[in-house]
């Protein structure tokens, strides 16, 4: 039955050339391995008889040489195809992850998960296709060699076949949902397992491990039952065609004998028919790979769950001058809020907690999208967070990140960010490895901050980036916002009054809604306005 992966992992195979080369290959090797017992039959009979054929060794010697060397090119080819196959998966899934948006409608551990074993999986279909695909034809070519030896052997043998396909057939189907659980369970255990991570602090805090390990691992009875079923399905399989290959091996050699005594084949035949009867049965020795394609599909159709699911519609920015929202609408955020901040301006959003203020900011910035409404904007956009990961391999490269900034701007980013003083401290200054820097909650936000600056956007967006900031240090960097990024338009999530009394606009939200706007001195007659500051005190 197909599966929803299927038409992926068809994208996969031809997207490259390489598996044409990994089939050619297959196909010499493979007919030098289907030519190897007839030439050992003739090597034995010569034996026999007393003989010497040079041509008769140097062809089964030829074979073999055939045979040992497509392999090895095979395992080169099967590495360079799996690994470039995997590589694009990874990359589309991220790509379509990212298109989603925050807060994806897949969990973070789940995510991983089908970016690392899912695309794994499914990376290596075409090596395990070509393993079944080869046993197959080798199976057929092992029956026509049999024919031409004596068709004696090969109906004897054509008595299997129907054995075999059942056999191959109903392990594929008992495999298949096993697989698929398994997979799906592995990446819920994941994804708790991330969030449990995440929050390891506030779980000890809260006293609460005990509790907590209980709901990562109450997933793992059926993680257990699925494993339990995949592995009952293999050792099924596996004792079934233990019998039915020596049954058959038994059953051609019985009638290799009888061939022998009428002298219709030689003790060479006996040999070949041997080794042909057990090349015929190995598509029933490629269980492992069966299971292991069932792993791939089921992986597949997970991926293609992922690039199944349809980006949110995003308002595409209409250029113009500042930024402008009109009729906006996000899920649960914001209801119907229409803004204009004119270009230039220091706008600071305010509210409660809850309030809607980062999903406006991500809003404003195109960070996040829209349900419905349009988004009017014009520029870059620079973001600094509260809490701000810290990528690249030094403290340099991660202000630097996703841009071409050299040393001399990226030190201008540091000082205007006010955190130049404490990286030069550092032990190699901004070449100290990020995971060997000891950086405060404050020093981290400062360097998100730096980050922001050194793309030199003309919108610039802070989602409270500087909670962690002291007031004074706050307003220097302020101040060097100003200097440093002249007459551009920037956009401040923040709980402080002091922020919002330097701000030329403040936007007031209370539950995704604009409660009003205006300067701060302005709201600051309403009561309602003030206890956003002082909690109601």
């Amino acid at each position: 039955m197909a599966k929803p992966g299927d038409a992926l992992l068809f994208s996969t195979v031809r997207r490259d050339f390489r598996p044409w080369l990994l089939l050619l290959n297959a196909a010499v090797a493979t007919t030098g391995g289907l030519l190897i017992p007839t030439a050992l039959a003739h090597a034995v009979d010569m034996a026999l008889s007393g003989t010497f054929v040079l041509f008769t060794v140097l062809w089964l010697l030829l074979l073999a040489a055939t045979e040992i060397v497509g392999d090895a090119i095979g395992i080169v080819l099967a590495a360079a195809i799996t690994a470039r196959a995997t590589a694009w998966l990874r990359e589309r899934l991220s790509r379509h992850l990212l298109a989603l948006g925050h807060p994806s409608p897949f969990a973070a551990g789940d995510a991983v998960s089908r970016l690392t074993g899912d695309c794994g999986n499914a990376g290596g279909v075409v090596v395990t296709l070509m393993s079944v695909i080869i046993a197959a034809v080798s199976s057929v070519g092992a029956i026509v060699a049999l024919f031409l030896l004596d068709w004696r052997l090969a109906a004897v043998f054509a008595v299997s076949v129907p054995l075999a396909t059942v056999l191959v057939r109903t392990h594929m189907q008992l495999t298949a949902d096993d697989v698929l659980a398994y997979q799906q369970v592995s990446g819920d255990v994941s994804a708790r397992l991330l969030d449990a991570v995440s929050g390891r602090r506030t779980i000890t805090a809260a006293g609460i491990a005990e509790q907590e390990a209980a709901r990562v691992l109450r997933p793992l009875p059926q993680l257990a039952a699925a494993g339990a079923g995949m592995w009952r399905t293999q050792a099924k399989m596996m004792w079934r065609a233990g019998l039915l290959l020596p049954a058959v091996e038994i059953a051609v050699l019985v009638t290799a004998g009888f061939g022998v005594m009428e002298g219709r084949l030689s003790p060479g035949d006996v040999l070949a028919a041997l080794g042909y009867a057990a090349l015929g049965m190995g598509i029933i020795g490629q269980m492992p790979q069966l299971t292991a394609l069932e792993r791939t599909r089921a992986s597949a159709t997970r991926i293609a769950e992922v690039l199944g699911t349809p980006p949110p519609r995003r308002s595409e920015p209409v250029r113009g001058r500042g930024i402008e929202l009109r009729n906006v609408h996000v899920d649960r955020a914001l209801h119907d809020v229409s803004l204009t901040i004119p270009d230039g301006a220091f706008a600071a959003i305010v509210g409660s907690s809850g309030a809607g203020k980062s999903t406006l900011a991500a809003v404003l910035g195109g960070l996040s999208a829209v349900d419905s409404g349009t988004v009017v904007r014009e520029g870059e956009v620079g973001y600094a967070f509260e809490r701000p990961a810290l990528l690249g391999t030094t403290i340099g490269r991660s202000i630097g990140y996703g841009t071409d900034a050299d040393e001399v701007r990226v030190r201008d980013a540091a000082v205007a960010a006010q955190v130049h003083d404490v990286l030069i401290r550092l032990p190699h200054g901004y070449a100290t490895p990020v995971a060997d820097a000891p950086l405060s909650g404050g020093e981290i936000q400062r360097i998100g901050l730096a980050r922001a600056i050194v793309r030199d956007p003309e919108i610039l967006v802070l989602d409270d980036a500087t909670a962690s900031l002291d007031t004074v240090t706050e307003a220097k960097v302020d101040k060097a916002f100003t200097t440093a990024l002249p007459g551009r338009t920037r956009v401040v999530v923040t709980h402080r009054a002091a922020t919002a009394a330097r701000a030329d606009l403040v936007v007031w939200l209370e539950n995704g809604c604009v409660r009003g706007t205006g300067t701060h001195q302005e709201l600051w007659d309403d009561e309602d306005y003030r206890a956003v500051f002082t909690g109601g005190e």
